[in-house]
């Protein structure tokens, strides 16, 4: 909203210090600092309106420890998690932008499916909550809707080269060779649609959907690639839900993919950054930066209160919204098939469920009783039951979790 406030000043009355809002970096800097600052001030407001109304959550015995100290804790913190993002990006967002419509469609969406299954566990004490096929399908129809958005929008472009100058001089200064460039055709662009994607640590790092049709013989483009968003967004968004298991864990690993998933919206949404580092230059995604700060400022914002010990959980009101936004930035920035390095944690946490559940069943049927791979999944409670304490638990997670951050930006050049 000031973003078209200021616009509309500095065009029509040339205010002074309004055109300043043209620059996605200082509106990045303006909804970091308001996401946490809202966080911080009003999240301890909002925490003990959630204890007055008792919406504590039921802690069943697992046998870990401290877990049952945390029995009445307040959840649905993922409301305050949801208010830090909205209310800076509906501040300082370029709202007509397709990529910022899709992002805040995705929160409040996702936000809705996680609610209801908080509401059912903590007002309708029901400890199954929203059934899980209920889940799929709402994240399905998320799916549907991001997936055919980034099919067919006519915004949603990759600009495409002729004459490729810079990398002809650059690959000649590599050599030696020195060329005369006032003769040179001069480079021309054209903005496409296209369903190019991007493959790390590749030199030709560019894989086009479309491509499955040539080998099928037949157009099954719009079919795959929505089928690819839906998987992604329901794997992600699944991922940060069950990553949410001990203190702060899903939020800080959240907050450390949201800095990349920024840096890369940056770059890819800047045509000399984009031209430097031989990426595909996305327009219109640069207004990204801006949400994907906003939501790093509410992970860490929130992080104040759900740090060991937590005095707030975010729920399924949290976690579903966190890496359902995950995917559609990913998505959006064409850097999905990054997903498994750099949302690792969530990757290994899911695996870990469904390798214990596997054989456990197959064990169970083989030999009359099921056999655990694990002490007990997911993956952070495995470590718990070994007797590590659930703080250096999500200390070396976030580590983790750094490194992984740290060879998904290696992708940039790594080739």
């Amino acid at each position: 909203m000031l973003y078209h406030l200021f616009e509309f000043l500095d065009k029509t009355y040339d205010l002074v210090g309004a055109g300043v809002f043209k620059f996605i970096s200082f509106r990045a800097v303006l909804a970091l600092v308001f996401s946490l600052v809202i966080a911080m001030v009003w999240g301890k407001t909002f925490i003990k309106k959630l204890q007055f109304l008792q919406v504590g959550e039921s802690i069943r015995d697992l046998g870990l420890q401290g877990q049952l100290e945390k029995s009445g804790t307040p959840t649905m913190g993922g409301l305050i998690l949801i208010t830090c993002i909205l209310i800076p990006v509906l501040l300082f967002t370029r709202l007509t932008n397709v990529y910022i419509i899709l992002l805040l469609i995705s929160t409040l969406w996702l936000g809705m499916i996680g609610f209801l299954d908080d509401y059912i566990k903590v007002f309708r004490k029901n400890k199954e909550g929203l059934s899980g096929k209920l889940k799929i399908v709402g994240q399905v129809g998320l799916g549907l809707i991001v997936g055919l958005t980034l099919y067919y929008n006519q915004h949603v472009v990759v600009r495409e080269y002729t004459n490729h100058n810079s990398a002809l001089v650059e690959q000649s200064m590599e050599k030696g060779i020195v060329i005369n460039t006032s003769n040179m055709p001069v480079e021309t662009f054209e903005d496409v649609k296209s369903t190019i994607t991007t493959i790390p640590f590749l030199k030709g790092n560019e894989f086009d959907y479309s491509k499955i049709s040539t080998w099928v013989g037949y157009d099954i483009t719009p079919f795959i690639y929505i089928l690819v968003v839906i998987f992604i967004i329901t794997a992600v968004s699944n991922g940060a839900n069950i990553t949410d298991g001990i203190d702060g864990l899903a939020a800080g690993t959240s907050a450390i993919i949201g800095v990349v998933l920024a840096i890369f919206a940056y770059v890819s949404g800047n045509v000399i950054f984009a031209d430097y580092l031989h990426i595909m230059y996305l327009p219109h995604t640069g207004e990204i930066v801006v949400f994907a700060s906003a939501f790093i400022g509410a992970c860490v914002g929130f992080l104040w209160y759900n740090s060991y010990p937590a005095k707030v959980f975010m729920g399924d009101t949290g976690s579903l919204c966190l890496g359902g936004l995950i995917a559609v930035m990913a998505l959006s920035v064409r850097k999905e098939l990054l997903i498994p390095i750099l949302c690792g944690i969530f990757l290994v946490e899911n695996l870990s469920v469904v390798i214990q559940v596997s054989y456990f069943k197959y064990t169970k049927k083989k030999y009359g009783e099921g056999r655990r791979v694990f002490l007990m999944s997911p993956l952070h409670h495995h470590y718990q039951k070994q007797g590590m304490h659930e703080a250096r638990i999500v200390t070396r997670f976030w580590i983790v979790g750094i490194l992984l951050a740290a060879l998904t930006l290696a992708t940039l050049k790594l080739r």
